[in-house]
């Protein structure tokens, strides 16, 4: 599975969501998304958000992802 694909489907899924994504081994995954619609939500919230967009690739195709999620304004807290 290509980083790049994971990250469109991603970016797709949450309308002006960044998303930023790495795996040497095609299975194994780490994932950094910034999206608005995290607003309000508990990270378990997010994570499921992010997984609804990879549908049945998630245990298939995609074994493992580690994920980070943050509000665009967590993010510019990080810079």
């Amino acid at each position: 599975m290509d980083p790049n694909r994971i990250q469109a489907m991603i970016e797709a899924g949450l309308p002006g969501a960044r998303a930023e994504v790495d795996g040497a081994d095609g299975v194994h995954f780490e994932a950094t998304v910034v999206a608005s619609q995290f607003a309000g939500k508990l990270p378990l919230a997010r994570h499921r958000l992010v997984y609804a967009t990879l549908g049945e690739l998630m245990g298939g195709a995609i074994h493992a992802l580690a994920l980070k999620t943050l509000t665009p304004e967590e993010a510019g807290n990080r810079e």
